[in-house]
């Protein structure tokens, strides 16, 4: 069984991401996530693959924060990061089983990390197993229609002045190596995981969990130059982003 762990990127993952998050953390994730869930003084969190601990440190302090990754070094750094008594972290397989209570968090998080681990749907049903009846499960992905490694790319249109979205292949799971450094010998790989969308609202309906809203994010970013209009254009209609809130059903 390959292996998922980013621990083997972690010091490069480190460098690109820091305290903060990279820049679409910073500028879309993030300012985005809050409209979608506000966790409150007194609730708990539950942040699924959650590398160093960004999303941690976007909450007020009173909110009990627990953050579950596979990686001991990241969850290393994220501890060296935070320094809030109502955060605790842990090293665990998330497809296996959470070293937490069940039915105990108000909400749930996972971001940009489910295409990273096999098997998601797995996820999906822990994560579920530990929410509270009504809590809440925000899961933000590379947009699985438009941004699929080896199988999507940007195209010109030169005659209509236009840049267009190419997709080889969609439907079809698919496990795709992501090189860390290309161009460098004995580079480590890290792994995406590719499923349509349809995968996830079945994964979270067989986990008791109800879809309540569907959000596509754009890049905030600005071209200039000749094609600027058409880059512009295009990056508007073409969303990075796709963030799926569900709630688990109650019994």
């Amino acid at each position: 069984m390959k292996s998922t762990s980013w621990s083997p990127v972690a010091k490069w993952y480190n460098q690109v991401v820091g305290e903060g998050g990279h820049y679409f953390h910073q500028h879309v994730i993030l300012p985005h996530l809050t409209s979608l869930l506000d966790p409150q003084p007194g609730q708990s969190v539950l942040d699924i693959g959650c590398g160093q601990g960004i999303y941690a440190r976007t909450l007020l302090p009173s909110v009990h924060y627990t953050g579950i990754d596979s990686s001991k070094d990241l969850i290393l750094e994220a501890k060296k990061l935070t320094k809030n008594p109502h955060h605790q972290y842990y090293v665990a397989d998330v497809t296996v089983s959470l070293p937490v209570a069940t039915s105990s968090f108000d909400h749930a998080v996972c971001l940009l990390a489910l295409q990273n681990i096999k098997d998601g749907s797995r996820v999906i049903k822990n994560v579920s197993t530990a929410l509270k009846s009504n809590g809440d499960f925000v899961v933000v992905l590379n947009h699985p229609c438009f941004r699929i490694p080896r199988q999507s790319s940007w195209g010109v249109d030169v005659s209509n002045k236009l840049e267009y979205r190419r997709v080889n292949r969609y439907l079809s799971p698919l496990e795709i190596p992501i090189n860390a450094h290309p161009g460098l010998k004995d580079s480590p790989l890290t792994w995406t995981f590719h499923e349509p969308l349809e995968y996830y609202f079945k994964a979270l309906k067989q986990a008791g969990m109800v879809i309540t809203d569907l959000e596509e994010w754009t890049s905030d970013k600005q071209s200039v130059g000749k094609a600027a209009r058409a880059e512009n254009r295009a990056r508007k209609e073409f969303p990075l982003f796709l963030a799926i809130k569900a709630s688990k059903i109650s019994l």
